[in-house]
């Protein structure tokens, strides 16, 4: 079982160091996104590769952090149930929804996932759209984010089963203060937010 533990502990530091990084794809994303609007309104031009390269950066943020959601806890979970169970209950939920769920809906987007971004760039497929980006870097996003998903999902089982084992304190409570990098991404998300009610306003 320690064994298994330090790749836990590995898959953990991985998957940390890939969300503080990831991260500021989301403010390269906003700049990219406001340069494009002020080219278009002052000298009304734009280009597709601009627009597609937003996306490219958004795919990229959500893809490549889900291993980073899944460690801190911030996955969607059936919280109105399950907080009126006890704790082992709780993560025995959780080792059948990592078993049954997680791990097969991986196994099953990486088996598609990986012959179709290679089959995109042995092909050097490009955007159908004039002035579009190559697509292949977009579709790599996809085995990758799913192969740390998958990685981080087995670190979770590990850390639950050594917890119903006695041989580690419980997984799922926060033990540290929120990064500078998660509190710039609640910051940028609160300014979209905010951004968006003036909008309806």
């Amino acid at each position: 079982m320690q064994g298994l533990l330090k790749f836990s502990g590995g898959v953990d530091r991985l998957n940390a160091f890939v969300g503080r990084w990831v991260i500021w794809l989301i403010p390269a994303c906003t700049v990219i996104s406001g340069l494009n609007a002020v080219v278009r309104k002052a000298f009304n031009t734009s280009s597709n590769a601009y627009l597609e390269v937003q996306w490219y950066l958004f795919a990229a943020s959500f893809l490549l952090a889900a291993g980073y959601t899944l460690l801190n806890g911030e996955h969607v979970k059936i919280d109105v149930i399950a907080s009126k169970l006890s704790k082992r209950k709780q993560i025995w939920i959780d080792i059948i929804g990592f078993t049954l769920f997680l791990t097969p809906v991986c196994l099953v987007i990486l088996y598609y996932g990986i012959p179709f971004f290679l089959q995109g760039m042995r092909s050097g497929e490009m955007s159908s759209n004039a002035g579009g980006l190559v697509r292949w870097p977009v579709y790599l996003m996809m085995p990758i984010g799913f192969t740390l998903l998958l990685l981080q999902g087995f670190s979770e089982l590990i850390k639950r089963i050594a917890f119903l084992k006695g041989l580690i304190p419980d997984p799922t409570v926060k033990l540290v203060a929120k990064s500078a990098e998660e509190e710039l991404a609640e910051e940028i998300r609160r300014q979209a937010e905010a951004a968006e009610r003036a909008k309806l306003a």
